[in-house]
């Protein structure tokens, strides 16, 4: 019944082609518009997951509680001093724009932190902290005095008489001396130069967290756009150019977070893709002209497939309303399984035009004999895309949702648009058989070793099965991303500091004593690094803290609050001070050697030579010493006048970080070793889950999210091998005939995840796709083969058959090779899986499904039969 439908179908088509292709091209057209109009792509990949499970519900609840600014600018300088006034001067300008950035917080930074900053520091680390500043009164009065260069010869000179007066060592002062004279020698050099008035306090090099701030920016979103942040990171970009960040400070200004990540990833979507789509087509052109070897055959195979995909498009938008990071494969995968029809289609219509010369006849006979297996072919393969439907993979559902669709649309194409378009376009016949005698040697090996290449490759499939229980699963979607572009590199970079909380666990409590509890709890876990509740901002011991911190403030406050201060000099007077500065470091230094008299003697030469350069020089080199002290010592002022720190004193912006508006509380767990090593956050994962079940966060997310894959492949491939054997149980009628083309199904299918372990490809959120490209295109090309082995062919590989399905799978494989050169990670890794699948798919249909079959039960054509 199927087969004289179908046949109907093409008699009618070729007999009123030009009504069918009018009506194909309005149609094609409408979808055009349709889809111009409705066009979209959702490039956040954590929406290829469905919200509606249960750990999706409580990152939602997560973030409802606790909302999170989803854009980061990271601010990056040579010195702590240089970072903490580009950080504040960026953070001012960004908040005089509320209309762009509604809210603007620097992240463990700002007023509050400042002042009492030293709170948080162990009472051993604070008691070292204030007994130094007590030592350094003399010298904090000096500079406070006379914060300018002279003020900073005048400090050097204290520590010369030091060492006269033997009250420390020349050797003592050997780092202070070199960072001086590295300053100095920058300027006079020209380069960029660097001073550290911290650093030169601490006495060891600044830890890398002091030389950056983050910002948390919570910026206006333009929907209407494909990139609803651009225009925000692209303000703060400007904001920071504008303020020259670079040029003052050294400042590095990068920004990273959720929302721009999401931009970048539809710019690396797009990035070479037209030049990628471009040498596809063109190579597909050319495996066209191999296969058919007629360019009218070829313009009408072109032209059923550019209809059949803008049909397909337009219903795929109408399906899933929007494409996401896996969906917009279907383009390559439409053409390159679409296009299968029009070639098993087209090669049958040229043996078909061999055999009998008359257009229509012969365009008849190939509905005849391909009629039946195009439509079983477009059924099961739009069974194994369907077969992600059920699942919560939301992302490969709605492809399989678009792709099912689109097969059924590219076989309507292939036995309506097609064959008017050959009926008007009316290629001349063809005079030479059509097939690959080339191969029939190895038809005939076929037939003589059987059972040997069966039983062979069955032992080896089943030799290298253990491989699978170490296939790599990487749920990791960041991993996805394009690492080159600036907001995925930067966030890589963060995320490898476990401190910053990037891959934390969260869990909500529901008051601020539970949330203790918990973090206490889970403290001792071996996986867990630390757990942070609001408590973590409430300091121990804040009494004797603020006790030793008064006591040094009042100590030194007449040194660092001197009644008056000395005007700035001139440059006359600094240049005496720097002729005397260099004489006294010279005689210190005589003749002496170590590190303290070599770096003596290297500054002394460096500031004599800047006592000679001219004036401009001289008013570098107090810029580089003498902004830095001043920003040292006002924030030296600060930080000796904190306040005890209550829950109620806590900046509102800050507690509510932390507690929500109904007293729940959250818990932020960080993991121990690398946050960026999938086994690591999967170990954490379940360790605290063992604990706190209703846990959730970004480890959890990815951890979940990853199972969930997982499950989602198992049921969709159950699902899809089931409903594939009853459709091939229902029009076989067999159950030998259906092993037959399941069995090197399963074949192929064990041999692509067995050489995944082999050649190090782990499967992830992107590449899964070609696990129903492989059910698609293996069970069409099986189907191809069974059904003309039910009719009773021989020598299969020599004939039409192998033609066909050989250059569709060339045509499939340059289809997806274009995905495969993307410079995005996920595009390229499904390129890659997609090829091996094919390879082994084709492999599979080519060579072990005859050797399987073995001859036909009944006699049929010779080797040039073909598919029924």
């Amino acid at each position: 019944m199927l087969k004289a439908a179908i046949v109907r179908i093409v008699d009618g088509s070729t007999r009123h082609p030009w009504w069918v292709i009018v009506l194909a091209l309005v149609l094609a057209g409408l979808s055009c518009v349709y889809a111009q109009r409705h066009f979209s792509i959702q490039t956040d990949v954590n929406d290829l997951i469905s919200p509606d499970l249960p750990w999706g519900q409580r990152v939602k609840q997560f973030l409802r509680a606790f909302p999170q600014r989803e854009v980061l600018v990271v601010i990056d300088a040579p010195t702590p001093e240089r970072v903490e006034r580009a950080a504040s001067r960026l953070q001012q300008a960004l908040e005089a724009k509320p209309e762009m950035f509604p809210a603007v917080r620097q992240a463990q930074g700002g007023p509050f932190f400042e002042r009492n900053g030293l709170l948080y520091l162990s009472k051993d680390a604070l008691q070292q902290k204030m007994s130094w500043l007590v030592r350094a009164d003399a010298l904090i009065g000096t500079l406070a005095a006379d914060p300018s260069l002279r003020g900073a010869l005048d400090g050097l000179s204290l520590g010369i008489i030091g060492v006269h007066r033997k009250e420390l060592k020349l050797d003592d002062m050997a780092q202070t001396l070199s960072m001086s004279a590295e300053a100095i020698d920058a300027v006079l050099a020209g380069r960029p130069a660097v001073f550290s008035w911290q650093v030169l306090a601490s006495r060891k090099p600044a830890d890398p967290r002091d030389l950056r701030r983050l910002i948390e920016v919570q910026p206006r979103l333009d929907f209407s756009a494909f990139e609803p942040g651009r225009a925000a990171t692209d303000a703060i970009r400007r904001t920071a150019a504008d303020l020259r960040l670079a040029a003052e400070y050294g400042a590095r200004v990068r920004v990273t977070g959720l929302i721009p990540i999401d931009d970048d990833e539809f710019g690396a979507v797009k990035q070479n893709a037209g030049l990628n789509a471009a040498a596809s087509i063109l190579a597909v052109l050319a495996i066209l002209w191999l296969a058919l070897r007629s360019l009218r055959i070829i313009g009408a195979v072109a032209v059923s497939i550019t209809i059949g995909l803008a049909i397909s498009v337009a219903c795929g938008l109408f399906l899933v309303g929007a494409f996401n990071v896996i969906s917009v494969g279907f383009f390559a995968l439409f053409v390159g399984l679409g296009i299968d029809f029009g070639i098993q289609f087209s090669v049958r219509y040229r043996a078909e035009r061999h055999d009998c010369d008359e257009l229509r006849s012969a365009l008849h006979n190939t509905a005849v004999k391909a009629g039946g297996p195009l439509a079983l072919a477009a059924a099961a393969t739009a069974i194994g895309f369907s077969s992600f439907l059920p699942t919560d993979y939301r992302g490969l559902a709605e492809l399989g949702e678009i792709a099912g669709a689109g097969m059924i649309i590219a076989f309507l194409t292939s036995i309506t648009v097609l064959p008017a378009l050959l009926a008007v376009l009316n290629p001349p016949g063809e005079l030479r058989s059509i097939g690959f005698a080339a191969l029939a040697p190895l038809d005939r090996f076929l037939e003589r070793h059987r059972i040997a290449v069966v039983g062979l490759t069955i032992l080896a499939v089943a030799f290298a099965s253990p491989l699978l229980f170490f296939l790599p699963f990487d749920f990791n979607p960041l991993h996805l991303r394009n690492q080159m572009v600036e907001s995925v590199a930067t966030f890589l970079e963060l995320r490898k500091d476990p401190q910053i909380g990037v891959n934390s666990i969260e869990i909500i409590s529901p008051d601020l004593a539970a949330a203790d509890a918990v973090a206490q709890r889970l403290s001792g876990l071996r996986q867990v690094s630390q757990a942070i509740t609001l408590s973590a901002l409430l300091p121990d011991d804040q009494d004797e803290k603020l006790n030793l911190i008064r006591e040094t403030a009042a100590t030194i406050d007449a040194s660092l609050n001197p009644a008056e201060t000395q005007p700035p000099p001139s440059d006359q007077q600094n240049v005496e001070a720097l002729a005397s500065a260099a004489d006294s470091l010279a005689a210190v230094a005589g003749r002496d050697g170590g590190p303290g008299a070599d770096a003596a003697r290297r500054l002394s030469g460096a500031i004599l030579r800047l006592a000679n350069a001219g004036r401009s020089a001289r008013e570098r080199a107090e810029t580089t010493i003498v902004e830095p002290l001043r920003l040292s010592l006002e924030q030296l002022r600060h930080a000796l006048t904190p306040q005890p720190i209550t829950r109620e004193s806590l900046p509102r912006d800050i507690a509510r970080e932390w507690i929500a508006p109904d007293g729940r509380a959250r818990v932020r767990v960080l993991p121990k070793g690398d946050p960026d090593d999938t086994a690591v956050l999967r170990d954490f994962v379940t360790a605290v889950q063992a604990i706190a079940p209703d846990a959730t966060g970004e480890a959890v997310a990815l951890y979940e999210s990853g199972n969930t894959v997982v499950r989602a492949f198992v049921k969709a491939g159950a699902f899809a091998l089931a409903a594939i054997a009853a459709l091939l149980c229902v029009t076989l009628r067999r159950l030998g005939d259906v092993l037959l083309t399941l069995v090197p199904l399963v074949v192929a299918g064990v041999v692509t995840l067995e050489l995944c372990v082999v050649f190090g490809l782990a499967l992830n959120f992107a590449n899964i796709i070609a696990l129903p490209l492989l059910l698609g295109v293996g069970v069409a090309f099986k189907i191809y083969y069974v059904m003309a082995w039910r009719a009773g062919k021989t020598s299969l590989l020599q004939s039409v058959l192998t033609r066909a399905v050989i250059y569709s799978a060339m045509t499939t494989a340059t289809a997806f090779g274009s995905l495969w050169m993307s410079s995005h990670p996920g595009m390229s890794s499904m390129g890659k899986l997609m090829a091996l699948a094919l390879l082994c798919t084709m492999a599979a249909a080519v060579l072990f499904q005859p050797a399987l079959m073995g001859p036909p039960r009944q006699p049929g054509e010779n080797q040039e039969g073909g598919s029924p």
